[in-house]
C-alpha cells in the first residue's frame, strides 16, 4: 500500500515575527542554522523507501515559494494544491485525501505540518513505520510526544498508563491546560503532547469525516470536483472551498472517532511555535544563550539573540529574546513569547507593511529589495534568476531608471528590444510597456530608481505573464 506524504504549508507563524511574515511565514525560513528551511527539512526527513511524491497544501499567495524550495531540493511533488482561503487543517487534509484517491487507489497518508522541528530523524522514521502498520488496518494514528516539562502551549493526548511503544487507543484529547493542570498531566504518565502529525488510509479518514463532519466533506468534494490546473499547481474551486467552515482535524475527526490510536514520538520534536521554543531547541553557550548571526555578548544569560542584517550586542541582560531584521527589531522577555501575535495584530490594524513582507520581497522570477524611499522617488535592488522574466507591464504613475550591476538584461521597451550589460542603464518612461528578462546563466542584479506621484506595487498593468498572475 502506497505511503503519500501530505505536507500542510498554510501557517502564518505570527509568534515568530519579525522573521516570519504573512507573505513569507516561518516554514520558508532557515531558523535553525542548518542548510534547510523548515519546509525543506520536513521533506528531508521523509522515509526513504516505498514513499510516493509528496502532496503539498498551501495558500495561493505562497505557491511560488513552495515550488522554488522544492526545486532547490530536487523534489518533484505529486501535486501542489492551492487553498483560495485558509480553512484550518480538516478541509486541507480532506482535499488532499480526495486528490490521493483520484487514481482509484487507497493510499496511506502521512500528514505533517511544514513548520515543525524534528532532530532525531531515525526515531521519527521508526515511529512512522509503526503508525503505517496500524493505519493499514483502518485505524487513525496520531503521534504523541512524551512531555519533558508541564508545557502550557501544547494540547495533550491521554492514553492508558504503561501503553508502551506501539499504537495505543486514545482515551481523550485535551486543550492547552493551565500550569497546575499541565503538572498533573505530566506526573500521571498518561498524557502526551499532541504533535499534530497523523497517519491513516485516505478512505478511513474520509469515512470518519463523513460520519462526524459531513458538511466539510461535501464542501471539499465540490471544491475538488471544480479544481483546475494552473502551471504546476492545482487550484481548488474557490467558491466551494470558501463556503466550507474552518475546523481543525482534531475537532472534526480525531476527537469524535472511535478509531483513534496514538504512537509515541521520541524524536526531539518541537512545533517551533515561538522564539522561546527556538531557544529551547538551540545550541546554548555556557551562559545559556543561543546566538544566531553577528552577535556579541557580555554578562548576558539565558537569552535568544538573532541578528539578520546588523550587529546585535547585548550587555548585562537575562531571559530576553532579541530579533533583528532589516526593518524591525523585537525585544521581549521570554515569559511573554505568546504575546508577539498582539504586536502583529496591531501592525495589521494600522496597515503596516511590516506585518506582511520583509524589505526583501520574493517573486517567482527572483526578488526585489527596497533600499530607500522618500517623496516622489524610491530605490530598489532587483535580482532576476537565470532564464526568468518579469511580466510585460506598464505604469500610470511612475517612470523607472534601470542600472545593471551584474549579469545581462534583455529589455523590452515599447517596440524596442535590446541588451544591457554591467554598468549600462536605460530609462522607462511613464505609460510605456516594458519587460525585464535574464537570458544569461548567472543572476541578473540591477538598481531601479522609480520617480512619480505614486509608487505603490498596485500600479502595475500586466499584459503578459509567464506565471499566470493577473
Amino acid at each position: 500500500m502506497t505511503l503519500i506524504p501530505v505536507i500542510l504549508s498554510g501557517g502564518a507563524g505570527t509568534r515568530l515575527w519579525p522573521m516570519s511574515r504573512q507573505l513569507y511565514p516561518k516554514q520558508f525560513l532557515n531558523l535553525t542554522g542548518t542548510e534547510h528551511t523548515l519546509l525543506q527539512a520536513t521533506l528531508a526527513r521523509l522515509p526513504e523507501a516505498d514513499v510516493a511524491p509528496p502532496l503539498i497544501i498551501c495558500n495561493e499567495a505562497h505557491r511560488f515559494l513552495v515550488a522554488e524550495q522544492l526545486r532547490q531540493m530536487g523534489v518533484r511533488p505529486g501535486g501542489i494544491l492551492l487553498e483560495p482561503v485558509g480553512r484550518n487543517t480538516a478541509p486541507a487534509v480532506a482535499a488532499a485525501a480526495l486528490c490521493a484517491r483520484a487514481s482509484g487507489e487507497d493510499p496511506v497518508l502521512l500528514v505533517m505540518p511544514a513548520d515543525h522541528l524534528i532532530q532525531d530523524v531515525d526515531a521519527f522514521r521508526r515511529s512512522v513505520a509503526l503508525a503505517v502498520e496500524a493505519a493499514r488496518s483502518g485505524e487513525l494514528v496520531t503521534f504523541g510526544v512524551p512531555p519533558t516539562e508541564p508545557h502550557t502551549g501544547y494540547g495533550y493526548i491521554r492514553v492508558e498508563a504503561g501503553a508502551g511503544a506501539g499504537a495505543a487507543p486514545v482515551r481523550e484529547f485535551v486543550e492547552k491546560p493551565d500550569l497546575d493542570t499541565a503538572r498533573a498531566y505530566v506526573a500521571s504518565g498518561q498524557y502526551y503532547w499532541n504533535s499534530g502529525i497523523f497517519v491513516f488510509r485516505a478512505s478511513s479518514f474520509l469515512e470518519e469525516l463523513k460520519a462526524h463532519a459531513p458538511d466539510i466533506l461535501e464542501a471539499c468534494e465540490r471544491a475538488w470536483a471544480g479544481a483546475r490546473g494552473d502551471l504546476d499547481f492545482l487550484r481548488l474551486e474557490p467558491e466551494a472551498f470558501s463556503a466550507c467552515r474552518s475546523e481543525s482535524l482534531d475537532y472534526a475527526v480525531m476527537e469524535p472517532t472511535r478509531r483513534a490510536v496514538m504512537v509515541p514520538l521520541e524524536a526531539d520534536w518541537s512545533d517551533v511555535g515561538s522564539w522561546t521554543a527556538l531557544w529551547s531547541a538551540g545550541e546554548r553557550d555556557a551562559e545559556g544563550n543561543v546566538a544566531v548571526g553577528d552577535v556579541l555578548l557580555t554578562g548576558t544569560r539565558n537569552c535568544y539573540l538573532h541578528a539578520d542584517a546588523r550587529l546585535v550586542a547585548a550587555v548585562g541582560v537575562e531571559d530576553l529574546v532579541v530579533v533583528e531584521t532589516k526593518d524591525a527589531v523585537l525585544v521581549m522577555h521570554k515569559d511573554h513569547h505568546q504575546d508577539v501575535k498582539e504586536i502583529v495584530a496591531r501592525l495589521r490594524a494600522d496597515g503596516r507593511e511590516e506585518s506582511e513582507n520583509h524589505r526583501c520581497v520574493a517573486r517567482p522570477w527572483g526578488t526585489y529589495e527596497q533600499i530607500d524611499t522618500a517623496s516622489r522617488f524610491q530605490v530598489k535592488r532587483i535580482t532576476v534568476k537565470p532564464g526568468q522574466q518579469l511580466s510585460l507591464q506598464m505604469h500610470y504613475h511612475r517612470a523607472e531608471h534601470w542600472i545593471v550591476v551584474r549579469g545581462t538584461a534583455r529589455i523590452t521597451r515599447g517596440e524596442e528590444q535590446f541588451i544591457l550589460s554591467e554598468n549600462e542603464s536605460t530609462y522607462i518612461p511613464l505609460g510605456i510597456t516594458h519587460r525585464l528578462e535574464n537570458p544569461g546563466r548567472i543572476p541578473l542584479e540591477l538598481i531601479e530608481v522609480q520617480s512619480g506621484s505614486y509608487l505603490g506595487e498596485d500600479d502595475i498593468v500586466r499584459f503578459e505573464d509567464t506565471y499566470g498572475r493577473h
